[in-house]
Parts: C-alpha cells; structure tokens; sequence
C-alpha cells in the first residue's frame, strides 16, 4: 500500500495523504486531483477501491493493427493529442503476431473500466473476421468508434475516408497520362475498405475501356513486391495501391524487372504517410486527412461519453491526390 502511495503521488504531484483521501472517498480533495488520482491508478496497472470501480476511468483505449506502417503512428498522435486536450488518456494496444489479439486487448480495456475504445485499422474492416469482441462492446454499451470501418451493421458511429473518391482520383490521374493497361494492388480479399476502391475503380475504368488487372495481398512492403511483379509481368504501364507501404513494394517490383518509375511503369499509393515525399522517386499518393479523422473520432467518443445522441452512420472525409515523381506519361502515348 505505501508503495502504491507513492508512486500514484508521484505519478500526479500530489502528497501521498491526498491520494489516501482519494482511495477513502474522504473530502477535502478537488474533483481535478480526485480524477487524476484515479487515472493515475488507471495507468499504474493498480485496482481501484471496491467503492471506486463503478465510476469508468479517464482511459480511452486506442486499438491499432501496427506501427510499422508509419500512417498508425501519426493517427495515434493525432487522436492522443486531442484526447489529453479533453482530459482522457490514450492507452496504445496495438496487435502483434503470436502476442495480443483485438479480442484480447478487448478484454484487457474493459478491465481497466475504460471510457471508450477507437479502433483504426481493426478486424471489423476484414469481412471474413471475427467480430464477436466489437459486439461485447456494443452490448456493454461502451462508448466506442471506427475509423475507416464500412462496418454498418456493428452499430458504432464511424468515420472514413472516402475509398471511392480515392479511386476516382488515381484514375484520372493515370487516364489523363495517357494509361490504359493498369493494375491495383490492394489488401486481402475480404479487406472491405479495399473492396469499395476497386468496385469504383473498376467500374471507371470499364466505363473508360481501360484493361485492368487486380492483385490482392497482405499490407506489406514483401506483399507489395509480390503482387506488383506478378502485374509488371503481365504488362502494366500503371499502378494503384491500397497503401504507401505496398507502393513502395510495387517501385521495388518494378525495378526488380529492369525497369523504371515513372519511366516504364507509374506507382500512386495511399495515405500519404511520413517521408513519401522523401523516397526516391518521391510518391505521388492519395493522401487520408488523418487530423480531421482523428478529431473526427475523438468528438464522437467525447459526445457518447457525455450520454448525446450520436448517430451510428458513416462520416465520409475526402481525400486529397498529392502529385509527385512516381508517377508520368504512359511509354509510347505521346505526352
């Protein structure tokens, strides 16, 4: 106990007879210093008094597939940064193989009585996957938003970007390049955000009377590769991929076959995440408004936890094409 006093003290810079008089429910303490006495419990990994554990804690887990992707870190600063503002502290759960699932950070969270979970890039997005934790939240009624989702039917309220408009600006793009044999690199085939790119995609290009060609594969630079060489094979001038981590795998593709980009074959990725515009070439991407998701998220989080009326549609945020070397006109089409 005297241990527990003074880390939480210190954890705070407060006394430790204040958070005595916290852990008591004795008066005297302002409800600031009550609040960050008990999140700072929270994060300690201490369990609250008995007459302590109704009330949630000022945690709001922050679930990610991955780091490595350097699009989750910048989202992760984004909604941390506008939860602290709010007086919430993120916990970080991301997946890892052979470590904790989404399921079991599910658990972990509601554990810790948390105030709300975001999920950016989760299961729910993979139509072939478990969903059975996100409907535990939905019946515990646990404040709880996706980002990038296209997940109606589990109820939460979601905001994306929109994967159509996406699409329809890496066509114009390669179209207006003078590109007519084009390929798509994009996730796995259950991956729905994926999914609604190439359906619009598709149904521009046929419109068009482009050939198109579709790879599918996992979220990896190794992935990318795979995928991209299979399409340079069959004769692509133009790529799309669902992701920056797989361009960069299709411009090592591409290279791999003695070729060049943008000479032979033009690359557009998706996300515009950190140093793309550093690569060599630079890449041209579609680039997620990851702030205003973020803040979008975090707003909607705030508004269950205060008990208002949120609706449990879809918020779309349009993308925005960043044009740079990776991309050029097409071999032999004049421009």
């Amino acid at each position: 106990m005297t241990r527990r006093l003074a880390e939480v003290a210190k954890q705070v810079g407060v006394s430790e007879a204040t958070v005595s008089r916290v852990l008591n429910g004795k008066p005297g303490v302002s409800e600031t210093t009550r609040v960050a006495v008990l999140t700072a419990l929270d994060v300690l990994g201490y369990e609250r008094p008995t007459q302590l554990r109704g009330e949630r804690a000022r945690l709001v887990g922050l679930v990610l597939p991955e780091l490595q992707n350097p699009i989750f870190p910048a989202f992760a600063e984004v909604v941390g940064g506008a939860l602290a503002q709010r007086g919430f502290t993120s916990v970080l759960c991301t997946r890892t193989v052979g470590g904790f699932s989404e399921a079991d950070y599910v658990d972990l969270l509601l554990q810790q009585q948390v105030s709300g979970v975001v999920f950016a890039g989760g299961l729910y997005a993979q139509s072939d996957a478990s969903h059975a934790h996100y409907e535990r939240l939905r019946e515990r009624r646990l404040p709880t938003v996706l980002v990038n989702a296209a997940a109606g039917h589990l109820g939460f309220p979601q905001v994306s970007c929109d994967d159509g408009v996406a699409a329809e600006m890496a066509f114009g793009h390669l179209d207006s390049l003078g590109h007519r044999r084009l390929g798509m690199v994009l996730g796995p085939p259950g991956h729905v955000p994926s999914r609604r790119k190439q359906e619009v995609f598709t149904a521009v290009a046929g419109r068009d009377g482009h050939e198109l060609l579709t790879e599918h594969t996992m979220f990896s630079l190794e992935g990318g590769h795979a995928a991209a060489a299979g399409l340079v094979r069959a004769g692509v001038t133009g790529i799309v991929c669902a992701s920056d981590v797989l361009a960069l795998g299709a411009i090592r593709a591409v290279r791999r076959a003695g070729m060049t980009v943008p000479g032979d074959v033009s690359v557009i990725g998706y996300d515009d995440s950190a140093l793309m515009n550093c690569t060599d070439p630079p890449l041209t991407t579609v680039r997620q408004p990851i702030d205003a998701l973020g803040r979008a998220a975090v707003d909607l989080l705030a508004a269950q936890i205060d008990k208002t009326a949120v609706r449990s549609g879809e918020l779309l945020f349009e993308p925005e094409l960043v044009v740079r070397a990776s991309t050029g006109p097409a071999r032999g089409s004049g421009r």
